[in-house]
């Protein structure tokens, strides 16, 4: 089977856990610092925060920048579930806006104009698919308004744009990243301040942390407010300073790929079409392609899966889930619900040839 996406593990990890279990320390740690530290300089940032999943990241960002019940937030319907439902955590409304077009599926600066609210204050950008938000203009029309602005990177670690303009920044090592701590995330932030509030939300809002207290540098620790339990563990950071090494790489790899599969596609399924521009800095987490109006997706899916290639649908989009419907339900994307229509994910990892990638295009071309 062809896997849409299949992380690249190796000796390097397996040694990695190992020295964290040998060690006897496997809450947060040296290596929690370490990777956090890393990750940051690898974005071009002082520092980070290493969580338990990019979900809580997002919740963090929300927090620490002071969104709640109330407020209301403008988020893309074309992406993961998560990003919404962080608004919610903290009380606030999710406003959904349209993408731009079919070939930019990002959130529309034009739709979030419309939807401004006295009640509005921030907007949460996505990197759908590793390809970069133009966050310059992002950033002018959240100063305009005086809007928060954060990004979910959770696609696009490692691009040099990311987390540059935005207040506060989330990523994601989930499994089908393109990097993987098998569940766990990263936030930064603009302001000093902003990135320590979320560091002490991460953990209880407690005043000392474990290894501090085990160390006899504190006895004891006050709670200041309310907080979560968002760590990330010393296995996942070590297994993440090891990916995290390679991570350019493997973006790199997966960039002459999507670029592969644009070109078999633009030459063989002239009635297929790929999103973005090929020659745009991207992360390339997903490979996307829109079908001709009126095929039948599930279909092709069946017959892509017979033949050993798994797909997928990013995403379903979020306004039109049963919780969100229930709340929302005058809410109409036209733009966003035609692109879900036409969507489909083929394979996309370091792992994959371009014979694969050819097989895969001249399977799609069969059954088309």
């Amino acid at each position: 089977m062809l896997s849409i996406a299949q992380p690249v593990l190796c000796q390097e990890e397996k040694e990695a856990l190992s020295s964290v279990i040998d060690s006897g320390w496997l809450t947060m740690g040296e290596r929690v610092v370490a990777f956090e530290r890393a990750f940051a300089k690898l974005h071009g940032a002082e520092d980070a925060v290493a969580v338990n999943s990019c979900t809580a990241g997002l919740h963090l960002c929300l927090a620490a920048l002071g969104i709640g019940p109330g407020d209301e937030v403008l988020v893309p319907s074309l992406t993961f579930v998560a990003t919404a439902n962080a608004v919610c955590y903290v009380g606030a409304i999710p406003v959904f806006v349209d993408i731009e077009a079919e070939n930019l599926p990002h959130i529309s600066l034009k739709d979030s104009q419309k939807k401004l609210t006295r009640q509005t204050r921030g907007v949460i950008v996505m990197h759908y698919g590793g390809y970069p938000v133009d966050m310059t203009s992002w950033r002018s029309f959240c100063d305009a308004y005086g809007l928060r602005l954060i990004e979910d990177a959770a696609h696009a670690p490692g691009l040099e744009q990311v987390g540059k303009l935005s207040d506060a920044t989330a990523f994601s090592f989930f499994t089908n990243k393109n990097m993987t701590t098998a569940e766990g995330g990263m936030v930064m932030a603009a302001e000093s301040k902003t990135l320590e509030k979320m560091r002490r939300l991460r953990s209880h809002a407690m005043t000392s942390s474990t290894l501090e207290r085990h160390r006899g540098h504190a006895s004891s620790y006050d709670v200041t407010m309310l907080g979560y339990n968002y760590r990330l563990d010393e296995l996942r950071a070590a297994m993440g300073m090891v990916q995290l090494a390679r991570l350019l790489e493997w973006n790199e790899r997966r960039r002459q790929l999507s670029n592969f599969y644009r070109r078999l596609i633009y030459q063989s399924l002239p009635l297929v079409s790929v999103p973005f521009s090929g020659e745009k800095a991207s992360a390339a987490h997903l490979q996307v392609v829109l079908l001709p109006r009126g095929a039948d997706r599930a279909r092709i899916m069946n017959g892509l899966q017979e033949s050993g290639i798994q797909t997928s649908i990013h995403y379903p989009p979020i306004h039109c889930f049963s919780y969100y419907r229930s709340r929302f339900a005058e809410v109409g994307l036209p733009n966003t619900e035609e692109f879900f229509s036409k969507e489909l994910t083929l394979p996309l990892h370091p792992l994959l040839s371009e014979d694969d990638c050819a097989f895969v295009v001249e399977t799609l071309k069969k059954i088309l």
